[in-house]
């Protein structure tokens, strides 16, 4: 499925605390692929139930952000893939899954979700914060959205506590 998406208006979400969110009636048409899928599964539920989450699904254990990223929320996840991870520098996941490291792992992956759910019919490009305090620039041009730089592969993939948007890079904390 096809969702039309390109904000004309650029603005910051500040979505931690709560402002209004784009409307798809801001949006121009452009493409991006976008997946209907929703669940009757919470986000961690969902990622952990996707063959290409299980590296993400390991270090959210490993973070114990589970039972968190599980709670009412609403959030938004961009999870990186199993490629994702990949892609990181050889023996940097296995470190961060040490416990020594779980500071940096949580920061890592709270740098992923933001406190909102926010679908790919309301994205505006701009600054947003995430849950781990450090704001990322979400940005549309022709018809792809990155964050922080990430490509987004498929949106709207819809839990009973929020969002997930497929990447393909994990994102890194500034410090």
């Amino acid at each position: 499925m096809k969702i039309s998406l390109i904000c004309t208006t650029t603005a910051a979400l500040s979505l931690l605390a709560m402002a209004p969110l784009a409307t798809a009636s801001n949006c121009s048409s452009t493409s991006t692929t976008a997946s209907a899928e929703k669940s009757a599964k919470n986000v961690v539920e969902i990622a952990a139930g996707h063959d290409s989450f299980k590296t993400l699904v390991t270090a959210v254990k490993a973070a114990g952000l589970a039972e968190t990223l599980s709670g009412d929320g609403p959030f938004t996840i961009f999870a990186p893939t199993d490629d994702a991870f990949a892609k990181l520098p050889d023996g940097t996941v296995e470190s961060l899954l040490k416990p020594e490291n779980k500071a940096q792992l949580q920061a890592i992956l709270t740098l992923h979700v933001l406190g909102a759910k926010v679908l790919a019919a309301d994205v505006k490009p701009g600054m947003v914060k995430t849950l781990n305090g450090e704001e990322v620039e979400i940005a549309v041009n022709d018809g792809k959205v990155t964050v922080k730089g990430a490509n987004v592969v498929q949106t709207d993939i819809i839990g009973t506590n929020g969002v997930i948007h497929v990447i393909d890079t994990v994102m890194l904390p500034a410090s």
